[in-house]
C-alpha cells in the first residue's frame, strides 16, 4: 500500500480485489454447495411442490446461465463479476428463504400467511441491513483497519444482534410448528447460511464503486478487465 500514498486508505481498502482465477473458483464452490445442494436440492426433493419449484428454478437458472460468462472468460469480464456476484448473493438468499418456507409449510403443515409475510420481511430486512452495514464499514475505515490487522477492530454489536435475531426467529418458528429435531436443525442451519449469502449481496455496491473509481482501479491493477491473452500469462 505504500506505493499508492496518493490514494486514500478507505478507497484503497475497498479496491483490494481478487484475481479472476479466484473469482472463478468462488463461483464453482458457492454454486455447488450453497445454491445447488443446500438451496435447490431441497426445493426439488419430496414432497415436491410447484409452488416452490417455479419461484426458485427461474432465478437459479438465470444466475447459472450468467455464471457461464465468468467460467469461460473470467479475465475479460472481471469488472462485471462484482455485479454478478452481488446478484448471486441476493438469489441465493432468496432461495434459502424458499427452502425455509417449504419446510415450514409443506413438511410441518403450517397454515396462514403471517409466517410467510414475516419471513419475506426478514429476507428484505436482512438484505437492506447488509447494504447499510457495508456502507458503514467502508466509510468508517473498518475495512482499512482490518487489512492492517488492527487488533482493536471488533465485530459490531449491531451485526451480532441482527444475525442472532434472524436465526432465533426462524428457530422459534420451526420449534412452534414441529417437534422434529431434524427439521429444526435444517431451518436454523439454512437461516445461518442466509446471513452469509446476504453479505455477498454487498458486491453490487462494490461494482458501482469500481465504476466510480475506474482510474484508481487501473492504477492499482493495470491489467484489470483485459483478456487473458493481453496479460502475458
Amino acid at each position: 500500500m505504500n506505493k499508492h500514498k496518493d490514494i486514500d486508505p478507505i478507497t484503497l481498502s475497498y479496491l483490494n480485489l481478487q484475481t479472476p482465477k479466484e473469482n472463478r473458483r468462488n463461483i464453482i464452490t458457492f454454486f455447488i454447495f450453497f445454491l445447488d445442494i443446500i438451496g435447490l436440492l431441497p426445493i426439488l426433493g419430496e414432497p415436491f411442490s410447484y409452488a416452490y419449484f417455479w419461484p426458485a428454478v427461474v432465478p437459479v437458472a438465470f444466475i447459472h446461465i450468467w455464471a457461464i460468462v465468468y467460467l469461460v472468460a473470467p479475465f475479460m469480464f472481471e469488472k462485471s463479476y462484482y455485479l454478478f456476484f452481488g446478484i448471486y448473493g441476493i438469489v441465493n438468499t432468496y432461495v434459502c428463504f424458499l427452502v425455509i418456507q417449504k419446510y415450514l409449510y409443506v413438511y410441518a403443515g403450517l397454515d396462514g400467511r403471517v409466517p410467510f409475510i414475516l419471513g419475506a420481511l426478514l429476507l428484505l430486512g436482512l438484505l437492506v441491513f447488509f447494504q447499510l452495514f457495508n456502507h458503514r464499514l467502508l466509510y468508517s475505515g473498518t475495512y482499512a483497519r482490518l487489512q492492517r490487522n488492527d487488533q482493536k477492530v471488533t465485530l459490531s454489536p449491531i451485526l451480532t444482534a441482527s444475525s442472532i435475531g434472524y436465526v432465533i426467529v426462524h428457530f422459534l418458528l420451526s420449534t412452534f410448528m414441529t417437534e422434529s429435531l431434524t427439521m429444526i436443525i435444517i431451518v436454523t442451519g439454512v437461516s445461518i447460511l442466509s446471513i452469509l449469502t446476504a453479505f455477498f449481496s454487498v458486491s453490487v455496491h462494490k461494482y458501482y464503486f469500481i465504476l466510480k473509481h475506474e482510474e484508481t482501479v487501473k492504477k492499482l491493477y493495470p491489467q484489470f478487465g483485459l483478456p487473458k491473452r493481453k496479460r502475458g500469462i
